[in-house]
């Protein structure tokens, strides 16, 4: 019979693996209407501008502005109040205004202990491959118009 090998990973090791992390993370629970950050990254920081302390306790919903008119909002809260995970790219801005595109997946993880739904999200900027997707219609359309 084959034995069961189980690894713990030390608390502070665990917390200094996910910070060296590349992308953001982030840990959220649902509060009322609202799904609000208990924990984010330091990559989280860096690519959104925004400390810690000035994120926590806050629904993510800060990174929009006043840029609401997303269709992967609906995508974000459909799957939130299913319980289900999902990846949408956002429409993100860092805290000096700076739009930049967030490749954002949500996932549910319910700890029966606490009796909490949490969730984890993990944040990739794309920026750059957006831009340049965008140049390349820019580029095809005029090499249609040009055709024509």
């Amino acid at each position: 019979m084959a034995e069961t090998l189980t690894t713990t990973i030390r608390p502070e090791l665990l917390q200094a693996l996910i910070d060296h992390a590349e992308h953001g993370i982030t840990i959220a629970e649902r509060e009322g209407n609202d799904t609000i950050l208990l924990y984010v990254n330091r990559a989280f920081e860096e690519l959104t501008g925004y400390t810690s302390d000035e994120c926590l306790y806050k629904d993510c919903r800060f990174l929009q502005n006043a840029d609401h008119e997303q269709p992967e909002l609906l995508k974000i809260r459909t799957a939130i109040e299913q319980e289900q995970s999902v990846r949408v790219v956002l429409r993100n801005y860092r805290k000096d205004g700076t739009l930049f595109w967030n490749d954002l997946t949500i996932s549910p993880y319910f700890d029966r202990e606490e009796g909490v739904m949490y969730y984890i999200g993990v944040q990739k900027d794309v920026t750059q491959t957006i831009t340049l997707q965008e140049e390349l219609a820019r580029l095809q359309a005029r090499l249609a118009e040009l055709e024509s």
